[in-house]
């Protein structure tokens, strides 16, 4: 279970890759259903403009197109696909959801939109959800390559490595089986015993893929687990290159090295990965108490896993506000209850903190309760006037407080400070606008335009060209008022 972590993130990354295309087979049936001659009122047509806007990497172009034919046909499974496809790619999760769910409704034999929807789910960390699709995208199709891999993750990290390697050996027999099914496999199978077969199967991963760091990673474990420590180090330090500066592969070679008899390589590798030599994990001055595995486990990039190990080394160090403020980032996401509530307890006992009191105000800030947010991140300006997290905490709750004109200083800091956060732009010319500053605001909404991104910024840069030819008349009517020398 070392690198389920990184499997996991191979796994997300490569399926969606996966799902970004279509099968031939699916554009030939809408082309013999449909022949218009207009191309702009053909949504066949339309969603092929689409398709090669989508293989360019033109997502928005690509996602316009998609819709323009899902409107002409409202009925469009494959349109319907695509079009959640570039939403998850544009992080437009909940729109994607919408988009998988429709072309499922449509199309209920077709696999592809379950196993999307699925991997959409494992990346939100929704694994029960996650599961129950994937098991109905394997009733629709047994061979679904990225349904049984996913589903395989899953249950090993469930415990389940029997269902785990019997659904893994169904991905590795379909015919040019992606590499990370025969990382899954060889996983599947050291879990249950058969370090023979996991071998066997890691060699044909890096057959095809020599640097695969989960493969890497999985053979270092295996090689840990037979004590042949010289090739887990040069496994992990071959992944290591891949990965620079990755904690959980400096805290496995610290324990290699540990194994191996090499106390000083273990030491700085330890000490790279936070780890103290004594099993204590340092930072802030809060030295946690555990054992090695432990404080290993703690540092995992698996969140499931590290969160569990944090919760145990809680219970021996119950006032340890490095743990506390560690939890609370874990939770923030899926749980903000439960994460304000450990950033608050870190923040508590140590107030003069100002990263655990950041971090209690930006869950405050998550849970919409930003005037608390607002006294504890000026607090924390008041001695550590640099802290960019406490500005863009701070702009934000005040300009959700609809407090603008104490909001636009804070843009501006984080503008001096990363002049390329050009969003910045957009809200302070809306601060400006709304406090009626129309000349600032206009100024500020051109410099935005000039440097938005056409893409990471296509809502903003529309709304604001909605706005520019009535701001422009009312500034030459003379409305608004003048800014008040600050």
């Amino acid at each position: 279970m070392k690198v389920l972590g990184h499997i996991r993130w191979y796994l997300i990354v490569t399926g969606l890759a996966v799902l970004t295309t279509l099968c031939a087979a699916s554009v030939a049936v809408c082309q013999t259903e449909d022949s218009f001659g207009d191309a702009a009122a053909d949504p066949v047509k339309l969603f092929e403009q689409g398709q090669n806007a989508h293989a360019r990497g033109e997502l928005e172009k690509a996602l316009d197109f998609y819709e323009r034919a899902i409107e002409i046909r409202p009925e469009f499974p494959e349109a319907e696909f695509q079009r959640g496809n570039v939403l998850v790619a544009l992080g437009r999760f909940p729109l994607a959801h919408s988009a998988f769910e429709r072309a499922i409704a449509l199309r209920t034999s077709w696999s592809l939109p379950y196993s999307a929807l699925g991997a959409l789910l494992v990346r939100e960390e929704k694994q029960a959800e996650a599961e129950r699709v994937f098991r109905q995208a394997l009733t629709v199709n047994e061979k679904d390559d990225l349904a049984l891999r996913m589903l395989a993750e899953i249950r090993l990290r469930a415990g389940d490595s029997k269902e785990a390697l019997s659904l893994a050996r169904r991905a590795t027999q379909i015919p040019n089986a992606p590499v990370g099914a025969w990382v899954i496999q060889a996983m599947a199978e050291r879990m249950s015993g058969d370090r023979a077969a996991a071998r066997i199967s890691l060699e044909r991963a890096l057959e095809s893929e020599p640097e695969n760091v989960a493969a890497l990673l999985e053979r270092a474990e295996l090689e840990l687990d037979q004590q042949q420590f010289e090739g887990a180090i040069s496994d992990l330090n071959h992944a290591l290159k891949l990965r620079a500066g990755d904690k959980q592969i400096l805290s496995r070679l610290a324990y290699a090295y540990d194994r191996a008899g090499k106390p000083e390589e273990a030491k700085r590798y330890a000490q790279s990965a936070g780890l103290k030599s004594d099993g204590q994990l340092s930072g802030g001055g809060n030295n946690v108490s555990g054992t090695a595995e432990e404080i290993e486990a703690a540092n995992s990039n698996d969140p499931v896993k590290a969160r569990k190990a944090l919760e145990r080394l809680l219970e021996k160090n119950p006032d340890n506000a490095a743990l506390l403020s560690k939890l609370g980032a874990s939770y923030r996401k899926d749980d903000p209850a439960r994460s304000l509530e450990y950033y608050r307890r870190a923040a508590t006992i140590k107030p003069d903190n100002p990263e655990y009191a950041v971090g209690y105000a930006a869950a405050l800030v998550q849970a919409r309760r930003f005037a608390e947010a607002v006294t504890i991140l000026r607090a924390v300006l008041s001695r550590n006037p640099d802290t960019y997290t406490a500005r863009a905490n701070l702009a934000t709750a005040l300009y959700e407080l609809k407090q603008y004109a104490e909001a636009v200083p804070e843009y501006e800091w984080l503008l001096r400070d990363k002049p390329e956060m050009s969003v910045a732009y957009y809200f302070i010319a809306t601060a400006h606008d709304y406090l009626g500053e129309y000349p600032e605001a206009l100024n500020a909404y051109e410099t935005f335009l000039a440097r938005a991104d056409e893409t990471s910024n296509k809502l903003e840069i529309e709304k604001v060209r909605l706005r520019l030819p009535r701001l422009r008349k009312q500034i030459q009517l003379g409305e608004g008022v003048k800014r008040k020398n600050k």
